[in-house]
């Protein structure tokens, strides 16, 4: 932990960079906590909280393609600079949320919320490599990890508390803020957040997106990086179903957001603890489908607690493994795949990652006012540990890289 934070301590542009991502990623919080209250108390139905998450990841998955090909030719902090403003407008929107008859402006604000947030995410991910040393990349990686986790946290549980108090205007009005600051932040970076081009004619977006996508189809080891965040996606129906657990409970507003902070919580504490797999290539591609089963055992657990304390425990240990899936293969991305292509591969594979969300989401959503919630989460949960499954037995041959740069063994050993 102290070497992994000091890569804070002691670049301020990095520390900048960090900073402007958990800001907005606890401006994401406060709207979508909040909303997936309200829309069922306006309405009566849940599918309208599903909606509003299925708007969010499946917009983020169309538009990724074109996106990430954008954070390989234009300047990245303009990009997340008007990612930013371009959700500040947005929000704004959810002020006029009061009826059920205008409850679609929230699937319209969250919608384009997502478009602002399909540049800003690979905008982001492809500059982090070039606002730190090629020594502290491993460490700058873990503390960038932590950032959604830890907005997570902070984002969902004051968004609950708040949305509880003083109701989801005010979370809006936090969130409009966030945004204000995070832009703020960004413009502070000096580094450059990309590598220098060629001064040559650049190729049209169509071909600069094949090139990509011929460069991972001809590596295994980036198709497997690339396909594994899928799995923990196609179980994240589960999201839908918090809401209800909350109110099967008896926690309402503030059990909502509880479940969301645990949720983060986990997607904070695994990457820092799981950090050492960082060090060691062999122990990844296990380590990524140990991750996946233990997500899918989680929630086969939450589907039949009947304690909420056991519930919070086991959404906690989910995403401890979904946590740590994400942070070794962005790592290991970062690490294998050339700067000039970096934004279109992270791209490719967060759309495949939201994809796989939206479609989880969708089906739930589906389901969710006709099916017992126990069989959403269970069946979300099955679909994640077979896809581990499957997915460890088509790569376990797979080598480790022998050009990644990353020493097999500890270096504080």
């Amino acid at each position: 932990m102290p070497q992994a934070l000091s890569v804070l301590t002691r670049n301020r542009d990095f520390r900048r960079l960090f900073s402007a991502e958990l800001v907005v990623f606890g401006a994401d919080w406060f709207v979508m906590v909040p909303l997936l209250v309200l829309l069922p108390e306006l309405t009566g139905s849940g599918v309208w909280g599903a909606m509003v998450l299925a708007a969010d990841t499946g917009i983020n998955a169309l538009l990724l393609p074109y996106t990430g090909t954008i954070a390989d030719r234009l300047d990245r902090r303009k990009i997340l600079i008007a990612a930013n403003l371009a959700s500040f407008l947005a929000v704004l929107l959810l002020f006029a949320v009061r009826t059920p008859d205008t409850a679609w402006l929230a699937i319209v604000a969250v919608g384009a919320m997502a478009v602002a947030k399909a540049f800003y995410s690979p905008a982001a991910s492809a500059a982090l490599p070039n606002v730190v040393d090629p020594e502290d990349l491993a460490a700058a990686n873990t503390v960038a990890g932590s950032a959604w986790g830890t907005m997570t946290v902070v984002g969902a549980s004051l968004g609950g508390v708040v949305s509880t108090l003083f109701g989801p205007y005010v979370c809006f009005a936090v969130t409009a803020a966030l945004l204000l600051a995070g832009t703020v932040l960004t413009s502070l970076i000096r580094r450059p957040l990309q590598a220098p081009r060629s001064g040559g004619e650049q190729e049209p977006t169509m071909r600069a997106l094949v090139e990509a996508l011929r460069y991972i189809g001809a590596r295994p080891r980036l198709r497997a990086l690339v396909t594994v965040k899928s799995a923990v996606g196609l179980g994240n129906g589960v999201l839908t179903v918090f809401p209800l657990i909350a109110v099967a409970h008896g926690a309402g507003a503030l059990g909502a957001g509880l479940l969301f902070a645990l949720r983060g919580a986990g997607a904070l504490v695994g990457p820092l603890l799981m950090r050492p797999v960082l060090n060691r290539p062999s122990w990844l591609l296990p380590g990524l489908a140990l991750s996946m089963g233990l997500y899918g055992i989680g929630y086969l657990g939450v589907a039949f607690s009947p304690w909420f304390p056991l519930v919070l425990v086991l959404v906690f240990v989910a995403h401890f493994a979904g946590g740590t899936n994400w942070i070794l293969s962005n790592y290991a991305l970062q690490s294998e795949v050339p700067d000039e292509l970096r934004g279109r591969v992270f791209a490719t594979d967060m759309m495949l990652a939201t994809l796989a969300i939206a479609i989880s989401q969708l089906g739930a959503g589906a389901v969710i006012d006709h099916v017992d919630q126990r069989f959403v989460l269970a069946g979300c949960a099955a679909i994640t540990l077979i896809y581990a499954i499957v997915w460890r037995i088509a790569t376990r041959r797979l080598a480790a890289p022998r050009h990644s740069g990353i020493p097999d063994r500890d270096p504080s050993v």
